[in-house]
């Protein structure tokens, strides 16, 4: 399972009912990390959490999910995301980074920094409207 199932979700090409399942299964505790959903399972063998793409989190690749939630009526769950990478801007000075470490997160402790990601990255930047719009969350309720 790799989040490229979520995106699938932006295009559209799924059936409703299979939509609900790819969200069920891109916010399972083996995809959904709690700072943002993960490229690769943690039930994969090539699952490593500081790996490129074989573990980590990219904000845009989260933002495309979560507008494929939102394409498919799925709000609770794009806003679930939101929070996430919300949530993770503000450990990040506001600003998304290209990606981080997929580890668990934990109470009190910082998401894990990828060691040479950029901060900002211009496609980090650009998640945030997109995020913003799938949540069909009301800048003014951020600011």
């Amino acid at each position: 399972m790799s989040s490229n199932a979520g995106q699938v979700l932006f295009t559209g090409i799924a059936s409703p009912e299979r939509a609900q399942q790819v969200a069920q299964a891109m916010l399972s505790p083996e995809m959904f990390s709690g700072w943002g959903i993960c490229t690769l399972s943690s039930d994969s063998l090539r699952f490593n959490p500081m790996a490129y793409h074989n573990g980590s989190i990219w904000p845009h690749d989260n933002a495309l999910i979560a507008a494929g939630f939102a394409r498919y009526g799925l709000k609770t769950e794009a806003q679930r995301v939101f929070q996430a990478l919300f949530e993770l801007s503000q450990q990040s000075a506001y600003r998304l980074p290209e990606l981080i470490c997929g580890f668990k997160r934990r109470g009190g402790e910082a998401p894990v920094p990828y060691p040479v990601a950029c901060s900002p990255q211009a496609w980090a930047a650009g998640a945030v409207y997109q995020l913003l719009n799938s949540a069909e969350i009301p800048v003014r309720r951020i600011i």
